[in-house]
């Protein structure tokens, strides 16, 4: 019976419930898968600077959107309001299987027909996370290329939010063995050349985070040699916990040595800023959600801030976490419990 109930209640979800029709990186490297939170809400829309009205699409059947639904059903109903302050808010879909067409389509489309954006991840270069718990990818350059082409398929005319590999570029530069250099930023550039050519997408390549390579000099010629040229701009902090603050002031720093780039930021976990205990990257504990996902940010350079890193899912086999990427209730329930308002 409540397994019954429980689908009844994710159908509730795609009808419209909790927020439905509306839609870690590490200083070493970069396992998978922040100021306070307000009331939840329904995808509310938001601005970018002067342009059109613009929101995210958030997925009314996402984990957490699941995991709220089961304990009202079995009586935590403060522990789903809690979870509902993640469950509401759009989150990115991380593309990390041979598969990405079908997906990105999908998820393009169900954001589509509500009139908003879906944000996704493209997560499978050659050697991924250089070995590390995140490990995978494609087996050679020409897989990769061919799985962009599929995901640029998906895409379609659709909008969407494409932040392009996570750790790759900084990863490189903090000294991966397991790659060539120049092949990888290759691939990285053949990426953002390809999504670029979807009308409907804005391309972020990714560029680690404050923490992780403090002298932004060292990214400039990696980043560039990836075609951050042609992309829309970059991607900081993702599945990390560094402040909007902190964020900020990196990312200026860094589009100013790029022609003035635009950024992204993910604030999916920075509420409470960054451990400054051991292994700080890897499911720290006592931190809590971040700035909600917006476009107005009120900063010229910050295109948006985003939740990449989906809360509540592992960083990887570090205290007592699932595997990277797998969903973690009682984390996800101290993020929510620790987020302001």
């Amino acid at each position: 019976m409540v397994a019954v109930a429980l689908a009844a209640l994710v159908v509730a979800a795609s009808a419209g419930v909790w927020g439905a029709g509306t839609s870690g990186a590490r200083e070493v490297s970069g396992a998978r898968g922040a100021s306070g939170v307000g009331p939840a809400g329904r995808g509310e829309p938001h601005v970018r600077g002067p342009g059109p009205v613009e929101s995210f699409w958030v997925d009314p059947r996402s984990r957490a959107a699941l995991q709220a639904a089961e304990w009202r059903l079995t009586g935590r109903t403060a522990d789903a309001l809690l979870m509902d302050r993640i469950a509401t808010r759009p989150q990115a879909e991380w593309l990390n299987g041979p598969a990405s067409r079908a997906v990105v389509r999908a998820r393009t489309a169900a954001a589509a027909r509500q009139g908003r954006t879906a944000v996704l991840v493209a997560y499978y270069i050659p050697h991924r996370d250089c070995g590390s718990y995140s490990e995978g990818g494609a087996w050679n350059a020409a897989g990769y290329r061919k799985w962009v082409d599929d995901f640029a398929a998906g895409l379609g005319d659709r909008d969407a939010y494409v932040i392009v590999e996570p750790d790759a570029v900084a990863q490189t530069v903090a000294g991966c063995v397991s790659v060539v250099a120049e092949e990888r930023y290759a691939l990285l550039a053949y990426a953002v050349d390809r999504l670029k050519r979807q009308p409907g997408t804005r391309v972020y390549l990714d560029a680690g985070n404050s923490a992780w390579l403090p002298d932004t000099s060292r990214l400039v010629e990696p980043l560039t040699q990836s075609g951050i040229a042609r992309a829309h701009g970059f991607a900081l902090n993702v599945s990390n916990f560094q402040t909007d603050a902190a964020s900020s002031a990196y990312g200026n720093r860094l589009s100013a040595a790029l022609g003035g780039k635009h950024f992204v930021i993910d604030t999916s976990r920075n509420g409470n800023g960054p451990y400054t205990g051991t292994d700080s990257w890897c499911n720290p504990p006592g931190r809590a959600l971040g700035t909600p996902p917006t476009t107005a940010t009120g900063a010229p350079l910050i295109d948006a801030y985003l939740w990449i890193k989906r809360p509540g899912e592992s960083d990887g086999t570090c205290r007592g976490g699932p595997t990277a990427g797998q969903w973690w209730p009682s984390y996800a329930l101290e993020l929510a419990r620790n987020a302001r308002g």
